[in-house]
């Protein structure tokens, strides 16, 4: 359940729509490029303007963060030859005669029957999301062990920013762009949502498992933060 809201003080308008869930156990503010949301418990008595009044300063400095996201968006063409991201390394894109895609020497070698059948960027994402299904399950499962927890699912999920998600079932919702980022970034993430499965929040004692397992953490971080626009595949995902 959702409904729009704007508030006004010192001349800069901020829009925002309220949402209530029954997962959420506190209210909270997000942000991303779709705009400003503020997710309040199911028959909460928050009152959503005064949550945005409160925190107006840090609202602002991330809407203007995402203006810039939409400005630092690359610009890719989807031929032979053009180079992406893999693992935070550049792959050139091959197409050849192959049974199936396969990333390997420093390239991105799509078949050609599937090119031929879908399109160079079709072929070229469908390549991520199998490597993103096989490295995530291999490093939430390594890294589930390690924590001590367990999870039921992977979902392959392609949210604009959002880059992984935990349910309270046990579902990991990991974004298949991660695959471009390095893989201690994927490491983290993983990581991230494998600490919600013992804290829920993010409180002191999350962070602290969190920094656990990725003593690097808070800068691995500040690289989503900074570098994220760098993962967006196409004008699409904006």
């Amino acid at each position: 359940m959702s409904s729009e809201h704007e508030t006004q003080p010192e001349a800069e308008v901020i829009e925002f729509s309220v949402v209530e869930s029954k997962e959420a156990t506190e209210p909270r503010i997000d942000v991303d490029i779709d705009g400003v949301r503020v997710v309040v418990p199911d028959g909460s008595d928050v009152d959503p303007e005064r949550l945005i009044e409160e925190n107006r300063r840090w609202v602002l400095e991330k809407q203007h963060k995402y203006e810039q996201y939409r400005e630092q968006v690359p610009e890719r063409r989807f031929e032979v030859g053009e180079t992406f991201p893999y693992l935070g390394d550049p792959h050139e894109v091959v197409v050849e005669q192959r049974p199936a895609a396969e990333v390997a020497d420093g390239k991105l070698r799509l078949a050609q029957h599937h090119v031929k059948q879908t399109s160079i960027k079709r072929a070229l994402k469908t390549l991520y999301r199998r490597k993103a299904r096989e490295r995530f399950a291999q490093r939430a499962d390594h890294y589930a062990e390690e924590m001590s927890v367990e999870y039921q699912q992977i979902e392959i999920r392609n949210q604009r920013t959002k880059w992984g998600s935990c349910s309270t079932t046990g579902t990991l919702g990991l974004n298949w762009r991660l695959m471009m980022a390095p893989p201690e970034i994927i490491d983290y993430v993983v990581i991230h949502e494998l600490a919600h499965l013992r804290e829920t929040n993010h409180t002191n004692a999350f962070w602290s498992l969190v920094a656990e397992y990725d003593p690097d953490c808070k800068e691995h971080a500040g690289w989503l933060d900074d570098h994220s626009s760098r993962l967006i595949f196409s004008k699409e995902d904006l």
